[in-house]
């Protein structure tokens, strides 16, 4: 393992000029004002749009505790101009309806502003998961330095805990399950993958959470079966030319050693509000027992 991932993880953030940014925000002005939410929770968070994404997980000595644990994704909700309070009904109704163990978020709740991200509470705080509701943070979501807003609200109004640069231990009798939290690699000011994986014993079955993939293959580890990101949005527009405006896209799912890394295409929309070959997923993973590989 790399000492960036043993210490301050710190990636060279992506940076456009301020000419493309202010054609950027001046074609999503111009989107918002003709409909664009409405167009979008139409054409990609409507059902029969809205893709639910199962994946299978086999681990070698799962315990009993753990087999068929579903671990649900949401990411990238991007709230803001083309998405807001009640558009994600739908989404929360398919959570609900895969009977989840576990609900993560992986970050970039908010598209400009702090305020964005409490227009998702009210959908969030309807999910309910047996061992609870978790997340971390996403480039977007440190603009303004308010992310501790972000947080106290989330979890008093939503229930959902912010893992900061910490982790959460789920007892299962010969081995434990740790779910591992992550600050982003990007715009937090000192992310420290060696201090969130503290608690870590030789025997976890560990999960982490990421919000950037770029960061998956500097943390997956012997023990570590999965890490969860999100961030790329499938490129959103997956067409030759326009792809390269998003962050690489590494692949829906990656395996790297002993750890499988599970990319999310996300829930939002950033420019304009439309996806093109890259549906609006949720993911699903469920554990089961095996010899390591993929089922």
């Amino acid at each position: 393992m790399s000492a960036a991932a043993t210490a301050g993880l710190r990636l060279v953030p992506r940076r456009f000029s301020r000419g493309r940014l202010l054609a950027f925000h001046l074609l999503e002005g111009a989107a918002a004002a003709l409909g664009g939410r409405a167009f979008y929770r139409r054409t990609a968070l409507s059902p029969g749009r809205l893709r639910v994404r199962r994946e299978r997980l086999a681990i070698d000595g799962l315990p009993t505790a753990f087999q068929g644990l579903r671990i649900v994704q949401l990411s990238d909700p991007h709230a803001g101009p083309f998405l807001g309070r009640g558009d994600l009904a739908h989404a929360v109704d398919a959570v609900l309806a895969l009977a989840p163990d576990l609900v993560v978020l992986t970050g970039d709740l908010i598209t400009h502003r702090t305020e964005e991200a409490f227009e998702l509470i009210f959908d969030l705080a309807r999910i309910r998961a047996r061992l609870g509701k978790f997340a971390v943070f996403g480039n977007h979501d440190y603009r303004g330095r308010r992310e501790h807003e972000i947080a106290a609200r989330f979890e008093r109004e939503a229930g959902f805990v912010f893992l900061r640069d910490s982790a959460v231990r789920f007892a299962g009798g010969e081995r434990d399950l740790v779910l591992v939290g992550l600050e982003d690699v990007e715009e937090a000011r000192a992310p420290d993958a060696q201090s969130a994986r503290a608690g870590s014993r030789e025997s976890d079955i560990e999960v982490v959470l990421c919000h950037n993939p770029a960061a998956a293959p500097w943390l997956a580890r012997e023990g570590c079966a999965l890490i969860l990101c999100g961030h790329t949005h499938g490129h959103q527009i997956d067409l030759p030319g326009i792809r390269a405006l998003a962050p690489p896209h590494p692949g829906d799912r990656v395996q790297h050693g002993a750890t499988a890394i599970i990319t999310s295409r996300g829930l939002g929309a950033l420019g304009v509000p439309l996806r093109v070959r890259s549906p609006a997923e949720i993911v699903c993973v469920e554990l089961v027992d095996g010899s390591g590989g993929i089922v």
